[in-house]
Order: C-alpha cells, then structure tokens, then sequence
C-alpha cells in the first residue's frame, strides 16, 4: 500500500470516527467529557511533565513537607510562581468552547477535568468537576480562605518571601491544587464517581488516562456500560477498552464532531 493510500484510509478512519461518536453523542441521555492536559497545550499551555517542563527543572515537594516545612513552602512557591506565568494569559480554545456548547445544549452532563488551568471555567462550562483543584485561586489550610491567585504570585515574584493569608495573618497559603502526596477532593471525586456510573457515553479528550484515581473514572463508566470514546495524539492507559479512537488534534476532533451533530 503506497503512502497516499494510507493516508486516504487513514483519513477515511477517522471520518468514520468523527460520524460515528456525534451519532452517539446525539442518541446520548447522560454524556460526560473527561479532560486531561492534551486540551490545553492547544492554548499554549505546556505539559509541565515532558522535558523541559517546570516538573523536570524541580524536586517534586510532597504535601506532607509543604505542611511541616518553611524551606519545602518557598520552594513550592518558587514552582508554582514560574508555572503561573505559562499559563496566566492562556485563552480557551475551540475544544473548551465547542465543550461549553455542548453543555449549554443539554448534550452533556458536564466536563470532569484534570486539568488546574481553569479553561474550561473560562470558555462558559458550568458544571466543571476539577479533579486536581484549581491554579486560579488560592487556599489556606489553616482557615479555608480562598482567594484570587494573581496578587499573591505577584508579592512572592516582587519579595520571594511565602505570602501568609490576608483572614488569620499566620496561615499556611498554598495554591487550591492537589500536591502529590494529597488526596483529591472527596465530594468532587465522588460526583464524578455518580457521574460516570449514570453515563451512557464518555469522550476523553487529551488525556493520557495513566493518572489514578482520575483515569479509573472513564475505566468505571465503560465497566457500567457507558460507550467510551478517546480523542488523544498519542496512545493512551485504555485504548484496549474504547469504543472509539480518534488521533490528533483534540480542538480539530471536538469542533469535527460538532459539525456532524
């Protein structure tokens, strides 16, 4: 087979693809998207885990010593600071608004994302279960405040000093995101567990679907019975199990999709 046959069937693959999922999203009455970094690289975000990402320039600071330790805050700080100006003045893409779209026409339940850039928020998504929290704004530990990120990046960038949290003056602020060592948040995950035991479909859209308790969510709804479609570049944890997989662009595939709705 020549290269220009084995782009024609490639090709025609992935029509059939597109056809068929918007016939499924169509027929669907409790649809759920599931989103991982691949959306976001469309926006210019990076994926901080390939070389050259903030992760791979830093020790990973473990929830535990950002409690405990003053040295292990400052770092952290000094991470999430340089990751903070990578995303900032990201916008949504056509995947994040043709999402939006979705569910503003009742085709979707809602997004669950793992994702902590907050997109989808900004593209008009509603009902957004962020599994790992959010980078937009910050949290205390100590009192619960919670608070825009943006002013607080600036007075460490400006002091390098951690900023302590403007309601107790004392407490541990630490951006609203799930560290390693920290557990997600139960009545986000368990939401998006219901979520996923109700869907008849699930399209996951630029995740890797190697990151657990996250990637056991479209694993959960396949095993209820939910049609499972993934819209990913590279090889994802359960292409095994999809129903359906659609290489490339995720913004390319979801706007594709639309269009055959």
């Amino acid at each position: 087979m020549g290269s220009n046959e084995g782009n024609f069937f490639g090709i025609n693959r992935v029509t059939s693809g597109i056809k068929l999922t918007a016939l499924w999203l169509r027929r669907a009455k409790s649809a759920v998207v599931f989103t991982g970094a691949g959306i976001s690289t469309e926006s210019g975000i990076p994926d901080f885990r390939s070389p050259g990402g903030v992760w791979s320039k830093y020790r990973t600071v473990y929830f535990d010593e950002f409690c405990e330790s003053p040295a292990a805050r400052h770092e952290y700080w000094a991470q999430k600071t340089e990751a903070h100006v990578e995303f900032a003045a990201a916008e949504p893409n056509t995947g994040h608004r043709t999402i939006a779209k979705w569910e503003a026409q009742d085709r979707i339940r809602g997004v669950i994302t793992q994702n902590i850039d907050g997109l989808h928020k900004l593209a008009g998504s509603q009902d957004v279960l962020e599994l790992h929290g959010t980078a937009r704004e910050v949290s205390c530990l100590d009192c619960n405040a919670r608070f825009p990120v943006d002013p607080f990046v600036e007075q460490f960038r400006a002091t390098s000093v951690v900023p302590p949290c403007p309601d107790c003056r004392e407490g541990r602020l630490k951006h609203a995101t799930v560290s390693f060592g920290q557990m997600l948040p139960e009545q986000t995950l368990h939401r998006a567990q219901r979520w996923c035991e109700e869907a008849d479909l699930v399209i996951s859209v630029g995740s890797s679907l190697v990151v657990y308790p996250a990637a056991g969510l479209p694993e959960l709804a396949k095993r209820r019975g939910a049609k499972l479609v993934i819209i990913n570049r590279d090889e994802t944890g359960l292409d095994a199990i999809a129903d359906m997989l659609i290489e490339g662009s995720c913004g390319e595939a979801l706007e594709a999709i639309d269009a055959a709705l």
